[in-house]
This record gives C-alpha cells, sequence and structure tokens, in this order.
C-alpha cells in the first residue's frame, strides 16, 4: 500500500482518482476548530479494554456536515463487523448532537455497543451526559489523528460518496434517507469481512452474544 501511494505523491498515478482525492489530513496536522477542554483520551481505553481490537461493541464517531456548514449526520462504525450507522440530528450544537445520540441509545439494546471513540470536535462536549445516562463509555482521539479512527473516516467519505453529499442541505432529508444510504453501504460484501456484508457479521456477532 506504502508504495502505491508514494507512486501516487510521485505523479505516476493521478491523486483526483483516490476515494479522498488526496486531500487526507496527515497526523499532527494543526486542528483549527473549537476543542473540548476536557475529555477521557483514547490513551485509557488500553487500559479500560484491554481486549478492544478483538472485542465486538466498540464504535468509531463523527459528524459530516451540509451545505455551508449548516447541517451535520452523526456517523458511526462498530469496528469488528464495519456496519456504519447514521443519525440525523437538527445541528451540531452539543445539545442537539447529545439528543440524537441518546435517542438512539434507548431504542437498542443495553450495552449492546461498550464504548465510542470521537474526535475532539465541541458538537460532542455532552459526552458525560450520554455516558452517565446509558453506560457507555466515551473517548477522543488526539487532535489532527484521523489514523486513530481509520473505520469512520473511511465510512465517511463512503458514505459521500453514496449520497451524503458536502453540497445537501442535511435538514431537508429525513431519517429514513440518511438510515438508506448507509444500509446500501451495510449490504455490500467486503474482503475484509470474508466476503460477507457488514450487516451479516453485525448480526452474528448480536446472535452470539
Amino acid at each position: 500500500m506504502k508504495t502505491l501511494y508514494r507512486q501516487f505523491e510521485q505523479g505516476i498515478f493521478n491523486v483526483k482518482t483516490l476515494p479522498m482525492q488526496g486531500k487526507r489530513k496527515a497526523n499532527n496536522t494543526k486542528e483549527t476548530r473549537g476543542k473540548q477542554s476536557f475529555t477521557r483520551n483514547i490513551s485509557e481505553r488500553k487500559h479500560d479494554y484491554p481486549c478492544y481490537d478483538n472485542e465486538f461493541g466498540h464504535l468509531e464517531g463523527d459528524t459530516i456536515v451540509g451545505a455551508r456548514h449548516k447541517s451535520a449526520i452523526i456517523t458511526l462504525a462498530e469496528r469488528l463487523s464495519k456496519v456504519i450507522i447514521t443519525l440525523k440530528t437538527k445541528s451540531r450544537k452539543a445539545k442537539d448532537v447529545e439528543e440524537a445520540i441518546s435517542n438512539w441509545l434507548k431504542a437498542i439494546p443495553k450495552n449492546l455497543f461498550k464504548s465510542i471513540t470521537f474526535d475532539c470536535g465541541k458538537e460532542f462536549s455532552n459526552w458525560k451526559k450520554i455516558c452517565n445516562k446509558h453506560d457507555i463509555a466515551i473517548y477522543f482521539a488526539d487532535p489532527g489523528t484521523p489514523s486513530q479512527r481509520p473505520l469512520n473516516e473511511n465510512s465517511n467519505g463512503l458514505l459521500r460518496r453514496d449520497g451524503l453529499l458536502k453540497s445537501m442541505d442535511f435538514n431537508k432529508v429525513d431519517q429514513y434517507f440518511v438510515n438508506s444510504v448507509a444500509d446500501k453501504r451495510n449490504r455490500i460484501p467486503r474482503k475484509s469481512l470474508n466476503y460477507k456484508t457488514p450487516l451479516e457479521v453485525f448480526l452474528e456477532y448480536v446472535k452470539k452474544d
């Protein structure tokens, strides 16, 4: 993979053919958005969940924004099954993001998911309320390190390609539409899952538990 990316950098291949068109931020890129003053760092996750890498129920999360940064969709990806979950929120304000996540967690079996790892955006600043209300651990990646949430970053690119475009006003679409975009991706077999779909693998883990 590194060899291929070097060839893109050298101009042998056209970087515009890549999903992110060469726009992915490098690690340690200075983050200019507002940040939270206190969070649970990703470094604590390894201590709390020693089997994290091979354990079902850990999510990576973020938001993708619409036209003029006036609307947003919350995106979550379960690490082992690669299932993508999309949640419509009224805005990027912390209270609206908290409400959308809380309503979703109320609607699913308790403790189905063990943790969520977000980026450091201020839209997740009500994370403590979500933790206390739903008994789920929440951690935050280091600023400017998308590689600490690789599955979610990749999933967001796929969702953009499949219908959640930057030019869209997400306030004008409903949860059904948002679900349908994720569902399309969740029903595509993936080589990394032995050619099973993310949905199939997710249901296998749920039945096992």
